[in-house]
C-alpha cells in the first residue's frame, strides 16, 4: 500500500481536506518510539488504496515541540517507517508567502509532493488575484491544485494528482537536513527561502483594496479582542457552554443511567443465581454503563468546540487569554480544558488536543481534576447538609451556599497555583513554547467536519478509556463481592430478620444484610485496614470504606454511606441519611460527623483524584501509566494534607 503524507501550516484547511478525502475510513495511531498521534485513513482510486498520514501542523520543517518535531523526524529520515512515497502540502491561498515555506522544505526532500492551494474563495474575498500559471512556472516538477476543501472544490483534480504524481528532480542536497540544535544554520536557511517566495509571490499575486469580508472581520474583532469586551464575550460564551454541557447532557445521561439498571435488574431476573449473573449483572453491566453515561458531554462539549474552531473564533480565545494564562505554565488554549473540567475532567482532559506545547497541554492535563466536577456535587450537597448551618450571613447570603462556592474557588485556585509548581519542572524541557498565531477569517462550520470530529471523539474514548474503566469496576466488584472463608455469609446469617411482612421492612432487612456483607468484604476489610491512616483526618472505617469505593466515581461515597448505615436511598439524598449521619458515635460517645470531618471530607473530595474514568483517559492522552500515576499521586498528598490540615484547625 502506498503511504501519503499531508502536510500544512495549521488553520489551512488540511484536516477539512483529510476528512473529504478518508471520510469514515480513518483510525488513530501512534508514530513509532513517541506518543503523538498519527490521523490515518485510506483512499482508494484508480484501483489501488493509498493510505494517508494526516502529520500536526506545522510552519516549518524545524520544530517548536514535540508534535512538530514528528515532521522532522519522518522527513530526514528515508528509512522511517512512515516516511512517505510521494506527499501533499496545503496551503493558504489567502497567505502564500508564510505557507510556502513549508512546501519548499518538503519539496527539496526529492519527494514527488503536490501543492494544494486551499481555502481560494478566502483569497478571492481578501482581493488577492493569484496567477496560477506563472505560480506553475516556478514549480514545474510538482502538480498546483486549487481548492475549497470545506465545500469539496478541486477534489477530483487532487486525486488525479495523487493517483500519477509528477517526479520530483533529484536535489543532491536533500539528505543533509540542518541539524536541530543548529539554529542559526536553519535561520539563515528560512531567510534565504523567504527571499525566494517574496519574488515568487511578487511575481503571481496581485493585492486588491480589502474586500467586505475583511472589513467585516475587522470590526468583530474590535469587540472579540477588546482588552475588556473581549474577555467580557468570552466568559459568557464559556458560561454559556458549560451550562449546555451541564444541562443538557443530563437528560440523556440520566436516560443512559436508569437504561443500565433496569437492564441489569432484568438480566438479573431472566438468569439463574449465581455467580456469573452477578458478575454480569453488579460488574460488567454497571461498567459499561459507567463508559456510555460519559458520551452525551464528550459528544456536545466537543460539538460546540469544533463549531468554535470552524467559525475561527478559536483563534481570538487563545490571543487574548495566552498572556494571563502564561505565568502559570499554561496556554490560552487551557482555559477551555479547565472550564469543561468544572461539568467533566473527562472531556476537559480531551479537549486538550488543541494545546501544541507538550509541556503546558499535560500541565493542563494533570491540574484539570481538580476543578470541581458535577460529579462531587452530590457529595458537596450530602456534606454541606450534614454539618454547615443553613444560615444567612449579613441577611443575604447562604451559609451553605457560600461554602459550596468556596470548594469552586478553592479548585480553580489550586489547579492554577499547582500548575505554576508544575512550571518549574518543564524549565529544563529543551521545547520551546512559542506563541506563534494568525487569526484565520471568520466562516461558517462545515457540519460534516463538525461531525466527524465529534465521533472521533467519541470512538476514543470508548475504545481506549472504555476497556480501562470497565476492568477497573469489575475489580472494584470482586473486592466488595468476597471476602476470606465464610465471613461475609455469617455475617448476613446474623442480621436479625424483621418480625412484620412489609416492603418496607424488606428493604431495610436487604439493607442492613449488604451493609454485613460490605463490612466483612476484601473492600470492608481495606477500610478497616487503612483505619489508622485516615484517623488523624477524623474518619473512621466505615468511611474509609466510602473513599475506596468512590474511586469508580466520586458519587458513589453518598450511596456506600447509605448502604453502609442501612439506609434506604432513592435517586436523590434522602433526610433519613443525614439523620443517620448525624447519629453516628466512636464507641466513647464522640460524633463522627463533626464541623471539622465534615469540613475535612470536603476538601479531600475536593483535591482527591477518586475518579478512575479520568485517570483513563488521561492514560490515553498522554500513551503512558507514569503521568496518570504521578496525577494520583500528587491529588492524594494534597487531598489527604488538606484534609488533615482542616481537621486541625477546626477540632
Amino acid at each position: 500500500m502506498r503511504k501519503l503524507a499531508l502536510f500544512g501550516n495549521p488553520n489551512t484547511g488540511k484536516s477539512s481536506l483529510f476528512n473529504r478525502l478518508t471520510g469514515l475510513k480513518q483510525r488513530v495511531g501512534n508514530f513509532p518510539g513517541v506518543t503523538v498521534d498519527k490521523q490515518m485513513g485510506e483512499l482508494k482510486t484508480g484501483g489501488e488504496t493509498i493510505q494517508i498520514i494526516d502529520f500536526p501542523g506545522t510552519y516549518s520543517i524545524y520544530p517548536r515541540s514535540k508534535d512538530e518535531q514528528v515532521v522532522y523526524d519522518v522527513i530526514s529520515n528515508p528509512a522511517h517507517p512512515d516516511y512517505p512515497e510521494a506527499a501533499i502540502v496545503v496551503a493558504d491561498a489567502s497567505n502564500l508567502e508564510r505557507n510556502l515555506l513549508l512546501f519548499t522544505q518538503i519539496y527539496d526532500r526529492n519527494i514527488p509532493t503536490v501543492l494544494v492551494l486551499n481555502m481560494t474563495d478566502v483569497a478571492a474575498r481578501n482581493g488577492l488575484i493569484i496567477d496560477f500559471d506563472k505560480l506553475q512556472q516556478h514549480f514545474p516538477e510538482t502538480t498546483i491544485v486549487r481548492s475549497n476543501a470545506r465545500i469539496g472544490t478541486g477534489l477530483n483534480e487532487l486525486i488525479a494528482a495523487i493517483h500519477t504524481p509528477k517526479k520530483a528532480t533529484e536535489n543532491p542536497q536533500a539528505d543533509t537536513l540542518i541539524a536541530l540544535e543548529d539554529t542559526a544554520r536553519q535561520s539563515a536557511d528560512t531567510e534565504k527561502r523567504f527571499e525566494r517566495i517574496r519574488k515568487i509571490v511578487k511575481d503571481s499575486v496581485q493585492q486588491k483594496s480589502k474586500s467586505p469580508g475583511q472589513l467585516f472581520s475587522a470590526k468583530i474583532d474590535r469587540w472579540l479582542v477588546h482588552p475588556v469586551f473581549g474577555y467580557l464575550f468570552f466568559f459568557a460564551l464559556l458560561l454559556l457552554i458549560f451550562q449546555s454541557v451541564f444541562t443538557f447532557a443530563s437528560y440523556p445521561m440520566d436516560l443512559i443511567d436508569s437504561g443500565f439498571a433496569q437492564f441489569s435488574e432484568f438480566t438479573a431476573n431472566s438468569l439463574p443465581e449465581g455467580l456469573f449473573t452477578r458478575l454480569l449483572t453488579e460488574g460488567i453491566i454497571p461498567g459499561i454503563g459507567g463508559v456510555v453515561i460519559f458520551i452525551p458531554q464528550i459528544a456536545l462539549l466537543f460539538f460546540l468546540l469544533a463549531i468554535l474552531e470552524e467559525t475561527g473564533y478559536m483563534a481570538r480565545v487563545v490571543f487574548i487569554m495566552d498572556k494571563l494564562m502564561r505565568p502559570f505554565g499554561l496556554n490560552g488554549k487551557s482555559v477551555v480544558p479547565l472550564i469543561s473540567s468544572a461539568a467533566c475532567a473527562i472531556p476537559g482532559v480531551m479537549a486538550t488536543r488543541t494545546i501544541h506545547s507538550r509541556s503546558e497541554r499535560l500541565t493542563t492535563i494533570l491540574v484539570a481534576p481538580l476543578m470541581s466536577c458535577s460529579a462531587r456535587l452530590p457529595v458537596y450537597a450530602l456534606l454541606i447538609g450534614l454539618v454547615i448551618p443553613d444560615r444567612r450571613i449579613f441577611g443575604f447570603f447562604n451559609l451553605q451556599g457560600l461554602v459550596l462556592f468556596g470548594l469552586y474557588a478553592l479548585g480553580l485556585v489550586s489547579a492554577l497555583l499547582v500548575a505554576m509548581i508544575i512550571k518549574q519542572f518543564f524549565k529544563k524541557s529543551k521545547e520551546r513554547s512559542v506563541f506563534l498565531l494568525e487569526l484565520p477569517a471568520y466562516k461558517a462550520p462545515r457540519w460534516a467536519n463538525v461531525g466527524l470530529e465529534v465521533l472521533q471523539k467519541v470512538r476514543i474514548f470508548v475504545t481506549d478509556a472504555g476497556k480501562i474503566i470497565v476492568a477497573i469496576s469489575i475489580v472494584l466488584w470482586a473486592l466488595a463481592s468476597f471476602g476470606p472463608g465464610n465471613n461475609m455469609d455469617e455475617a448476613a446469617a446474623k442480621v436479625p430478620k424483621p418480625s412484620v411482612e412489609s416492603p418496607e421492612a424488606a428493604d431495610e432487612y436487604n439493607n442492613r444484610v449488604a451493609s454485613a456483607k460490605l463490612e466483612n468484604s476484601y473492600m470492608g476489610l481495606l477500610g478497616k485496614g487503612i483505619e489508622p491512616v485516615i484517623r488523624p483526618l477524623g474518619y473512621d472505617w466505615k468511611i474509609g470504606i466510602s473513599l475506596l469505593t468512590s474511586f469508580a466515581a466520586r458519587e458513589v461515597f453518598v450511596g456506600s454511606l447509605a448502604t453502609i448505615y442501612s439506609v434506604h436511598q432513592d435517586d436523590e439524598i434522602t433526610e433519613p441519611l443525614i439523620d443517620r449521619l448525624r447519629e453516628e458515635r466512636y464507641p466513647d460517645g464522640r460524633p463522627v460527623y463533626t464541623l471539622a470531618s465534615g469540613c475535612s471530607l470536603l476538601v479531600f473530595y475536593a483535591f482527591a483524584m477518586q475518579c478512575m474514568a479520568t485517570l483513563a483517559i488521561v492514560k490515553r492522552e498522554t500513551k503512558s501509566w507514569k503521568w496518570p500515576l504521578i496525577q494520583l499521586g500528587y491529588m492524594a498528598v494534597l487531598a489527604y494534607l488538606g484534609a488533615f490540615i482542616t481537621f486541625q484547625i477546626l477540632s
